[in-house]
């Protein structure tokens, strides 16, 4: 088929498709939910059945998360495209009372929408595009679909890099940026700063205590100082907490802390500092866990040549593919950290992902498939 017919056959597909993502949308996996997480993926191995092709699909169980799925189709010697995405969501179960799946005008409304279960029938729709077409691939095809990438691959990460090692290239199915694919991430680090203070009553001795809230917060006041955002280093407390009751000086107080950074070098200088962190209080201990949690992606030379690739194949088609480099990490830092080529953001046009009115662009459905389907094909 011409580029133009691909995308005829998609425009023709695209009540089915639209079917599929009401389906697999309706079934709520948030993270660290493992019954709902082997449901969504019993679905996913049911569906790439239904395309008809001779697939082999592994299922690797965790204890707390569910499976992580992996589908190999078109066997060959050549090394194969992996297709990496996930199956968990943000979202608690019954947040789909809120954010119901639905159209409205050209959105498509649901909880994990746009990040990211509509961007897993996209990968299936390629699969039945190559059965229905009698065409294959320029290469063998894994997907592979973890399920706790929403909070931080601990247990998908070994799966992520042994298929990444093998690959030519890889595509990163995350949401898109307002149909922009990404060539570049920042990296990420997750830290805890928790102070251990000396207690005492706060009306009859409080000069016997000595406060974990008060040395907390100079802790903060330090940890932002670690900002540099001319070079793309951010330092934030996210969260914190501290005391036990309104008349005891505190004893503990803790904060949560996110780091995003542009390179490896910068990511080891922050690293560093937080934990080189000394409490002003001498009566004060402080502990510090965490660390890095996924390297950054680097927009290089064999990133941007499979970025010109897709946006030629975009291109013949008369789809207009733009790039851009976001703050945000995925399971693609971790490939990108192997050396192995990656283009990030192939999902559906949308917006609002972790958010009630996350939903995707009806009118991308069929381009978008035509994109990664053509990109497969070349």
């Amino acid at each position: 088929m011409t580029p133009g017919e691909t995308l005829e056959y998609f425009e023709g597909r695209r009540d089915a498709i639209i079917g599929q993502i009401r389906e697999i949308v309706e079934i709520e996996s948030p993270s660290h939910d493992a019954e709902r997480s082997r449901e969504v993926a019993d679905w996913i191995e049911n569906a790439a059945r239904a395309t008809g092709l001779e697939l082999a699909i592994e299922r690797h169980p965790t204890e707390a998360d569910g499976d992580h799925l992996i589908i190999r189709a078109f066997p060959g010697h050549a090394k194969p495209v992996l297709l990496l995405g996930h199956t968990d969501t943000v979202h608690p179960v019954g947040t789909k009372a809120k954010n119901p799946t639905r159209i409205e005008g050209d959105r498509l409304y649901g909880c994990g929408t746009f990040d990211m279960k509509a961007n897993i029938v996209l990968m299936l729709e390629a699969l039945r595009y190559f059965k229905t077409s009698r065409t294959r691939p320029s290469r063998p095809i894994n997907i592979l679909l973890s399920c706790d990438e929403e909070v931080g691959s601990y247990t998908g990460r070994e799966y992520v890099e042994r298929e990444a090692a093998e690959a030519e290239c890889c595509l990163v199915f995350e949401p898109s940026a307002a149909g922009r694919v990404k060539t570049g991430r920042k990296g990420t680090g997750m830290y805890v700063v928790r102070a251990h203070g000396v207690p005492a009553h706060a009306g009859l001795d409080p000069e016997k205590g000595a406060s974990a809230i008060l040395e907390l917060s100079r802790q903060i006041e330090r940890l932002h100082a670690m900002n540099s955002p001319e070079i793309g280093t951010t330092v934030n407390v996210c969260t914190a907490s501290g005391g036990t009751t309104t008349n005891v000086i505190p004893e503990h107080a803790e904060c949560t802390v996110d780091v995003r950074f542009s390179s490896m070098a910068e990511a080891e200088r922050i690293d560093a500092a937080i934990k080189a962190l000394t409490p002003v209080d001498e009566r004060v201990s402080l502990e510090v866990t965490g660390g890095i949690n996924r390297p950054p992606m680097e927009r290089t030379d064999a990133v941007v040549a499979l970025f010109e690739k897709a946006r030629q194949t975009a291109a013949s088609f008369g789809y207009e593919l733009g790039e851009t480099q976001v703050g945000g990490a995925s399971d693609g830092n971790f490939v990108a950290a192997l050396g192995i080529p990656v283009l990030d953001g192939l999902g559906i046009a949308g917006d609002g992902a972790h958010t009630l009115h996350e939903h995707v662009l009806v009118s991308d459905i069929a381009k978008r498939a035509t994109l990664v389907t053509r990109l497969l094909s070349e």
